[in-house]
This record gives C-alpha cells, structure tokens and sequence, in this order.
C-alpha cells in the first residue's frame, strides 16, 4: 500500500510556537494511505465556540509562568484547536473552525487567523498587528458570542416541525 507524507508548512508562525507544533509524526493524519478517509472534527461546533468563549472569559490567553517569553496565539492556543497539547498534528483543513474562514484563506499556513470578527472585516492576523491583547480578546468574545447565538437561532428554526402553529 502506498503512503502519502503530507509536509507541513513551517513557516515564521511555527518557529514561536510550543515543542511539537510543525512536527511530522506517524500519526494517521500526517501518513495517510492511499484511498483511506482522513479524520474530520466532529465535535459541536456550537460547544466547541461556548468553550472557546469560556476560555477567553476566564483569562485562557494570559502569559504562562513557564512561557512568559511568547504571546498566546488566538485559537491556536486553546482547546478549541485540535492540535492544542498534542505532539501529533492533525491538518487545519479538518478543523470545525474552517466553515468561518473565508474561501481564498482557507489555505493559509494558520487559517483560524483569517476569520472575519469585525463587522469591518478585521481578522485575528489585522488586530495582531494593531490590537492589543485586549482588543482583540474583546473582538473575539463579541464574535463568539454572535455566532453562537446566530449558530442556536439556526438550529432552533431547524428543529421546529414545518406543520406547527408559529
């Protein structure tokens, strides 16, 4: 059986991350086999953003004592990111989060960074620019918060039978 090695891209993003991030492991999803379905992220999306804005309420991107030396990358992380605390990387295109990502930065080297949390269209990669930590927590809480409620309205609509009284 043939195997196909996926080759990450390690680019200036990967040399400030944690030990294990840009790492090539034998994992299932950096050696696939010809013909076998890579693994999807099948969590609730809506539970995986209450999460997500939990971490954030709660001080989650705050400097570590033992990583005072870098920033805390949005997402990245956190649980919310499939590769959080693993030495073994599963690809970003199998993430939950990429319904949010614009088509064209969809493959980007971390496209998380690419989703729109402003109504002007500011992504994670333009406030970290010219955000503060602060700002950019703030723009993230008011965007999850939006989405999880547009994400509960949806499914609140879905789940109310077609022939009931309104």
């Amino acid at each position: 059986m043939a195997i196909m090695l996926q080759i990450w891209d390690v680019t200036s993003r990967t040399r400030r991350c944690d030990t294990g991030h840009g790492v090539i492991s034998k994992r299932g999803a950096n050696y696939i086999s010809e013909g076998e379905p890579m693994p999807k992220d099948d969590r609730d999306v809506i539970e995986v953003l209450k999460s997500e804005l939990q971490f954030v309420e709660q001080g989650g991107y705050g400097r570590l004592p033992r990583e005072s030396w870098r920033p805390r990358f949005i997402f990245e992380d956190s649980p919310t990111c499939m590769n959080f605390n693993s030495t073994e990387r599963v690809p970003c295109e199998e993430c939950l989060l990429m319904q949010f990502i614009p088509e064209d930065a969809r493959t980007e080297p971390v496209p998380c960074t690419h989703i729109p949390l402003l109504l002007n269209g500011q992504t994670l990669e333009s406030l970290y620019r010219t955000g503060t930590q602060q700002e950019i927590e703030e723009a993230l809480g008011a965007w999850l918060r939006a989405t999880i409620h547009r994400l509960e309205a949806e499914k609140a609509k879905q789940t109310i039978p077609a022939d009931s009284p309104r």
